[in-house]
């Protein structure tokens, strides 16, 4: 693996995990918390799709689709629309291709070319983005800001985020990208489609119905806090999608937290007590909570109902997930969960 892939890696792996997330949501204005799009009905044009920056019209079918951050290629893919550039993805690409295993294969059944990519490890790169001539920019989950949705929008249209930075739903940019794309009825069945492979999964396991869960991480360097996702995180409303609710506790703990990941000492790890965690341990295993005098007292972690996240493409899939992401991880998913809840 190449130096600067590691540095790649590294970096998003600290947007996955750690609290940057966090400042990102502190540091900007809440949105609207739905994405109404104006227009005649499908496929007319204009349609006008509202984000966090105001609203954005389209006047005409797009034609060449760029895309920003996560989830809107896949949505856009989904959806018969291939894009001329994405995002190169430097955390759950285990090829060193550039491409997410779901992605990639999506675009292959579509007997459609790979896009090209572009680096944004270090920021918008405006210059290739503006190289393939895009009438459309989606960056329905990402981090844009104020400055660079303007600079994206002086080269075609841009639809942002509609809330918190990088906090979108997969629901939520499905139906924005379907929007901007004309294509509203048909991101309304796939969402619809998408729910449903979600509850004939979960039937599989019966022991899962009525659990709790939560989403947490250990920094093996640092077992004197434990970090854990707030509801407004796309991981933990994807684990509620699942069938597992958010405990009280965890809800009580978020409480005043504006970001998506809280932070709480070891001390009061035994308030975690979700039935099931799903757990990333970052440089460790599960034996690194389970030694430890006082992460060992999580109630899931006494219990064996533990999921362990240890496979780089399942975190992104679990963490950013996205109507082609779910159904390549949800069986590996539903059955650690089903699993976990069974010990609980």
């Amino acid at each position: 693996m190449s130096s600067l892939r590691l540095r790649r890696g590294a970096a998003v792996l600290s947007l996955l995990t750690a609290g940057i997330l966090a400042l990102s949501a502190c540091s900007t204005a809440s949105g609207p918390a739905s994405t109404p799009a104006s227009g005649s009905g499908d496929g007319a044009f204009p349609v006008t799709v509202e984000h966090v920056y105001g609203k954005t019209e389209i006047p005409s079918a797009p034609e060449r689709v760029a895309t920003v951050g996560w989830g809107s290629f896949d949505a856009a893919i989904a959806l018969g629309t291939i894009p001329v550039t994405i995002p190169t993805s430097a955390f759950g690409d285990t090829d060193g291709d550039g491409y997410l295993t779901w992605t990639h294969d999506a675009i292959l059944a579509a007997k459609a070319k790979l896009p090209p990519l572009h680096d944004e490890t270090d920021g918008i790169p405006y210059e290739k983005i503006d190289d393939v001539s895009p009438d459309l920019i989606l960056g329905t989950n990402s981090g844009l800001t104020q400055q660079e949705y303007d600079t994206l929008s002086r080269i075609a249209p841009t639809v942002a985020y509609p809330g918190a930075p990088w906090g979108t739903s997969w629901r939520d940019s499905t139906t924005m990208v379907g929007e901007a794309l004309g294509k509203a009825t048909e991101a309304k069945k796939l969402i619809s489609d998408t729910e449903k492979d979600i509850a004939t999964e979960m039937a599989k396991y019966p022991a899962a119905a009525g659990k709790t869960g939560m989403v947490m991480w250990i920094d093996a360097k640092d077992l004197g806090k434990v970090q854990f996702y707030t509801p407004q995180d796309t991981r933990v409303q994807y684990l509620n999608d699942l069938g597992f609710a958010t405990p009280q506790s965890v809800k009580d703990l978020a409480k005043g937290e504006k970001g998506f990941v809280a932070s709480i000492s070891a001390e009061q790890a035994d308030k975690l007590d979700a039935d099931v965690v799903v757990i990333y341990v970052q440089g460790g295993d599960l034996s690194t909570l389970q030694k430890d005098p006082l992460l060992s007292r999580i109630p899931a972690v006494k219990s064996g109902a533990v999921v362990l996240i240890d496979d780089e493409a399942l975190l992104m899939a679990i963490s950013a997930p996205t109507v082609l992401s779910i159904p390549w991880a949800l069986p590996t998913y539903a059955k650690s969960l089903g699993e976990a809840a069974a010990k609980a």
